[in-house]
């Protein structure tokens, strides 16, 4: 090792490891920023340069306080380093020496008593051997070496070079000691090196009970939440990471019946507080913690307090909150105008349970509300879509497949107005419909009655016409609705959730419907298990993907890709076959019921039947790839497909060619994404084979794949198209948004009536069903 001397006011410091300069590789982050202000919202925390983190005593030892928790010091150790090799200046602030210390000293004590008794009482006196009680100092001092090599063992797998430093109280009370513990600090960031922090706890006195946060300028470093935070402030750091035992910070103590978790905290929130016990180990509590956390705030620091110690969430804790993900409690001196979006579900959960209980009637009434809206202030949203579609073009980031679906048009509004008059027939036979009654004994009968789901999320990219859409069916099956639209149509889904919201009004129930407008990522909503009931994506296969990856708890409803094939049989009509293919394929490349894959059958391949699909093909300008069967049938082949499993969302198609229909169903199983697939025959009796033996969620004979679609069911509209194999299939409309509850009526009875001593027995006599409306009984 490596060591530095530095003048003698100055704190003791160590310098760990020989770094390879020249042979490491950075990736450097641009991550310039006017220190002074902290951060206002979390995606900021990506900008942070200079990061402070402070392992609390509960992080860095085991549970029986004797020693380090070393596969969770390795994590965090991993992560540190690689933001360090990102071009970030990492600090860190540890506890852990009294742990260590404690662990080596009852060795060493265990070790003596165990010879001395062997030499003077015998073997048959070990067991009663019972260790002192050990003073903190003295672990402190006989654990501070091994705690900081077991930090440089560490981080030399990471080509990482660490410096220790130990500080009291006095040397931030002292005027140069404290300038030169900055200056010290500033050259070993400058030099890439990871300092280590740690109050020198061998000299260190006990803590005054009444000294504390007194201001900007004092702070008492009384534990390693004072000291993280005042050398945050002193090295003008632009983020603090408190990592501890809970997940963050709770407005009652954690486990409490009420106790609620704050993502993000305010400054001015201090008195809605109350604290409990402090952490297992350690000298500082959740109080302390949040003080200097307020403390470093008010100098221009940003702060997060989290979970150091989740087996799940160790590995990338850090890494997470530093690239904005909703990981702990966030202090923030900007507060929002408008409500969180844990606000918005309670109050959306609120308003719906009031809209579950209307009259039928009431809930068609704000849905022809809401159609008629859509014509009435035409002019409005197609006006608010120009914008999005001129800053959508400008900017180039979106597909041509993206912009086409982005954009709005009198005739689209129009369609959407209709089908939502559609939903709002349909919505008079939904919640409270009685599915089955029965007789399980004299006086006690049993309903299973149709009920709302509860929260739903809504992801949606581009389309802003989704948002009536599924507006509606919520409304129309008495469902709360969170939705959370794609930023480019951010001005077309502001006025029509506006005009949602509007209808809703007529009724008093605003609120069932909210629109998230604040920075929340996806992933951090995907995460809200105990709030939302449902989350529906409608977007690209990868935005799905990625939400069924996040979802924690919640099930998502939907599919993650539309992967239709179209099969033409032997036996198919010329006529047909080109009319459902064109339609497939060309009417709108990339809706999710687009044809990619067009199977042929063997014996077509040099018939003019073949020929007229291909020149069809070539004159609507589709780019065609040859699977593995078809190319080997042609000396000059179209580009091969480099997958058989391909979503083009374009005027692009696979083909391919098979021997039989058994071969086209094999193949769609093997490829397919059990989406919507299409047989195009003249023999029944093939057609009814391919329709039955195929599982895909819609399965067509003679008729275009576009056909897989709510509005054109007859659904009035959909929340999307579903492949899973339990709850809704395909176009899921109203009913796919309805669960079930079971209702018992009785008067008195005990399930003692009906064993063997009992004087009852069950009939179960399924009774014919009649509906039943918000609080009123049935009639038979």
């Amino acid at each position: 090792a490596l060591r530095t001397s530095y003048p003698t006011s100055s704190p003791f410091l160590t310098l760990h490891a020989v770094r390879q300069w020249n042979n490491v590789p950075f990736f450097t982050v641009p991550l310039a920023r006017a220190h002074g202000k902290s951060f206002a919202h979390r995606s900021d925390l990506r900008q942070a340069k200079r990061i402070v983190v402070k392992l609390g005593s509960a992080v860095v030892t085991r549970g029986d306080e004797c020693g380090l928790a070393l596969g969770r010091l390795a994590s965090i150790v991993e992560q540190v380093a690689m933001l360090q090799n990102q071009g970030r200046e990492m600090m860190i602030v540890t506890s852990g020496a009294v742990a260590f210390g404690k662990q080596r000293l009852r060795h060493e004590i265990l070790l003596s008593q165990s010879v001395r008794q062997a030499l003077h009482s015998g073997q048959n006196q070990l067991k009663d051997m019972s260790l002192p009680v050990l003073e903190a100092r003295a672990c402190a001092a006989a654990g501070q070496s091994g705690l900081m090599a077991l930090y440089e063992a560490m981080f030399t797998q990471y080509s990482t070079c660490t410096a220790q430093i130990l500080v009291t109280n006095l040397d931030f009370h002292d005027d140069q000691k404290r300038r030169n513990l900055k200056s010290t600090l500033h050259e070993l960031l400058r030099m890439n090196i990871v300092p280590i922090i740690n109050t020198n706890d061998a000299v260190v006195p006990p803590p005054e009970p009444n000294s504390d946060l007194q201001g900007v300028n004092v702070i008492s470093i009384k534990d390693n939440d004072s000291l993280a935070a005042r050398l945050a402030v002193e090295m003008r750091a632009d983020l603090l990471i408190a990592l501890s035992d809970v997940e963050g910070l709770y407005d009652s103590p954690p486990g409490s019946d009420d106790a609620k978790f704050l993502d993000t905290f305010y400054p001015g929130d201090q008195h809605s507080i109350t604290y409990g016990t402090k952490s297992r180990v350690g000298i500082g509590g959740m109080e302390a913690k949040v003080k200097a956390a307020l403390w470093a705030l008010q100098g221009g620091t940003s702060v997060v307090i989290a979970n150091g110690t989740h087996p799940k969430v160790t590995g990338h804790v850090i890494t997470d909150i530093v690239e904005g993900k909703k990981v702990g409690t966030f202090f923030s001196e900007v507060k929002p105008a408008g409500p969180t979006v844990e606000q918005q579900t309670e109050m959306a959960r609120s308003a719906g349970r009031t809209l579950a209980s209307f009259e039928p009637e009431q809930r068609s009434d704000i849905i022809c509300a809401l159609a008629d809206l859509l014509t009435e202030r035409k002019d409005q949203i197609l006006s608010a879509n120009k914008k999005d579609m001129e800053h959508a073009v400008s900017t180039g980031r979106l597909s041509p497949a993206m912009v086409k679906r982005l954009s709005l048009s009198s005739s689209k509004l129009n369609s959407l107005s209709i089908g939502l008059r559609q939903i709002a027939v349909s919505s008079q036979d939904s919640v409270g419909r009685v599915l089955r009654r029965t007789r399980v004994a004299n006086n006690l009968e049993l309903e299973q009655i149709t009920v709302p789901i509860g929260v739903l999320l809504v992801i949606f990219e581009s389309r802003p016409d989704c948002l009536p859409q599924v507006s509606a069916l919520a409304i129309a099956s008495g469902n709360a609705l969170l939705l959370k639209g794609g930023k480019e149509a951010a001005n077309t889904n502001r006025i029509l959730h506006e005009l949602a919201q509007e209808a809703l009004s007529i009724h008093g129930v605003k609120d069932a419907i909210q629109l998230v407008s604040t920075r929340e990522e996806v992933e951090d909503l995907c995460r809200l298990e105990k709030m939302i009931d449902l989350i529906i994506p409608r977007g690209s296969s990868q935005l799905v993907r990625d939400i069924q990856r996040a979802a924690k708890g919640i099930p998502v409803l939907g599919h993650s890709e539309g992967i239709c094939h179209v099969y033409v049989d032997h036996e198919a009509s010329v006529d047909k076959a080109i009319k459902i293919i064109r339609d497939s394929k060309c009417d709108y490349p990339a809706a999710c019921n687009a044809m990619e894959t067009l199977l042929v059958h063997r014996e077509l391949l040099r018939t003019p039947l073949f020929d007229q699909l291909i020149d069809m093909l070539r004159t609507e300008h589709v780019k065609i790839h040859a699977g593995p069967k078809f190319a080997s049938y042609l000396t000059f082949s179209p580009s091969e497909v480099k997958s058989l499993r391909t979503e083009y969302g374009d005027l692009e198609c696979c083909i391919e060619v098979v021997d039989s229909m058994q071969e086209a169903v094999d193949h769609i199983h093997k490829y397919g994404s059990s989406h919507t697939d299409v047989i195009v025959t003249e023999n029944e009796d093939t057609a009814e084979q391919f329709l039955q033996q195929l599982d895909s969620a819609c399965v067509f004979w003679n008729a275009s794949s576009r056909f897989a679609d709510g509005y054109r069911f007859g659904l009035g509209a959909e929340v999307g198209i579903s492949t899973a194999r339990i709850h809704a299939r395909g176009p899921v409309g109203l009913e796919g948004l309805l669960t079930t509850k079971w209702v018992l009526r009785g008067e008195g009875h005990t399930a003692a009536d009906f064993s063997e001593q009992g004087s009852m027995t069950y009939l179960h006599e399924n009774l014919p069903v009649a509906r039943v409306l918000p609080g009123r009984k049935t009639t038979s």
